[in-house]
């Protein structure tokens, strides 16, 4: 395994030491696999997840949001395999599966619909206003102060 090494980020970049780890986790995640999925990107902050569940129904699959992480998982009970069915050939996939996907911070999910097979996530970031950028006055020698505090000086005086 390759080892990465952030230390020359870390000289400039404030409070990005979970990145490496996060980087880390995908490198040793498996690629691909079941079931096949698209992340699209419909806007600056808004994202869909598309997977392909074929088979699969609404009560059959979970969708969980805990610590940044969305798991999506389908388990198919074992009653359609008891049935008189006798398969000749079984060419769709029909296990259970449980894919995680890492969340950026204020990512949310929106809706999360099953049509034709395929189960649509919508995600959206929401940035909170006291995390938006912020144009801050600089005070001098006239005694100006921050946005807000010079109404408050002005009015006690």
């Amino acid at each position: 395994m390759t080892n990465i090494d952030f230390s020359p980020l870390f000289r400039s970049m404030i409070g990005f030491d979970r990145m490496s780890s996060a980087l880390e986790t995908a490198y040793r995640s498996e690629p691909g696999g079941y079931p096949p999925y698209n992340i699209e990107a419909s806007g600056e902050n808004d994202y869909r997840i598309t997977m392909a569940v074929a088979g699969f129904t609404e009560k059959d699959l979970t969708l969980e949001v805990k610590e940044n992480i969305l798991t999506v998982s389908g388990a198919r009970s074992d009653d359609e395999d008891k049935g008189q069915t006798k398969f000749l050939y079984r060419g769709i996939a029909n296990r259970n599966f449980e894919r995680k996907f890492q969340l950026a911070d204020y990512v949310r999910v929106l809706d999360a619909r099953l049509e034709n097979g395929l189960l649509h996530v919508d995600l959206r970031r929401e940035i909170p206003e006291a995390m938006k950028p912020r144009k801050i006055e600089i005070r001098g020698e006239t005694g100006r102060y921050l946005e807000g505090e010079a109404h408050k000086t002005q009015a006690a005086a």
